[in-house]
């Protein structure tokens, strides 16, 4: 047998991207479950899957705009506080009125999009870095959210708030609604044309242009598409809190913290997070 015959026999598979991202997933789980089994806990109990899957879901949607932003070769830095934007423009529309539920999504949906669409003008027309773009747009929404507001503001009412905490079986429904905003980027990465041109730009820029490839139209479309993920996510952060977070973007899109400690564990009830709002905003959840 020849060195390069065993060489070759030798060689373990080489791991394509998909694949690293699974198994970094699967040792993550694996060392958690026995970082947290060795402190007495489950981290596989049923109460602590449902609130890390309620904890992935305004992550997850925030994560799936900003991937759109990625693949087309951009970023996008003021989705944290266009999170904290839209939560209050919730809370305030809806002011505790059912009736208002709907006026308030459409209020969320439309300041996303136009935060957005700046983002991707400020970018393709002003040929601004997308890193100083999208940085300065947010510092003007967070210099707006410190001047304009000391505290959480407005109110959400408990229909809305079944968004934050009912379940589907074992599943929380936030969590089906992260699954529906990532299938529906999915399809569109893989199946329509703009996903397709959209993997062009990110490519290569210059190429995709010369192919023929809008790629201005792209990119804006990508940055509205990016700053709608974090409304939805703003939606659910108010449903979740039952009023608006001025100052909580940072936080709320890193770590989802804000929710009641007394939700880490399955049942809870917007009642419960209203009592338990109630007992510690000042010194808890908006610092």
């Amino acid at each position: 047998m020849s060195t390069d015959g065993a060489r070759t026999r030798l060689r373990l598979p080489a791991l394509d991207a998909t694949s690293g991202v699974w198994a970094a997933l699967a040792l993550a789980l694996m060392l958690g479950g026995t970082l947290v089994a060795l402190d007495g806990g489950s981290l596989f109990s049923e109460s602590s899957t449902i609130s890390l899957l309620q904890r992935a879901a305004g992550l997850g949607i925030v994560a799936v705009g900003q991937t759109m932003a990625i693949l087309a070769g951009s970023l996008d830095l003021s989705v944290a506080y266009v999170i904290s934007l839209t939560s209050l423009v919730a809370a305030e529309t809806m002011a505790g009125s059912d009736g208002m539920v709907l006026p308030a999504i459409a209020a969320v949906l439309a300041v996303s999009a136009a935060i957005g669409l700046l983002n991707g003008l400020l970018i393709t027309k002003l040929r601004i870095n997308a890193f100083i773009a999208t940085l300065g747009v947010g510092l003007l929404i967070k210099g707006y959210l410190e001047q304009g507001y000391a505290g959480p503001a407005g109110s959400v009412p408990t229909s809305f708030q079944h968004l934050g905490y009912d379940r589907i079986g074992p599943v929380p429904l936030s969590f089906v609604l992260f699954a529906a905003v990532a299938a529906a980027a999915w399809f569109t990465l893989r199946s329509t044309r703009y996903g397709h041109h959209l993997i062009a730009t990110g490519g290569d820029l210059d190429v995709a242009r010369l192919s023929g490839v809008r790629t201005d139209r792209v990119l804006i479309r990508t940055h509205v598409i990016c700053s709608l993920c974090a409304g939805i996510a703003g939606l659910y952060l108010a449903s979740r809190l039952g009023a608006g977070a001025p100052r909580s973007a940072p936080r709320a899109a890193t770590t989802w913290s804000r929710s009641p400690r007394s939700c880490s564990a399955a049942p809870c009830s917007p009642e419960a997070a209203a009592a338990w709002r109630a007992r510690s905003a000042a010194s808890c959840c908006w610092p």
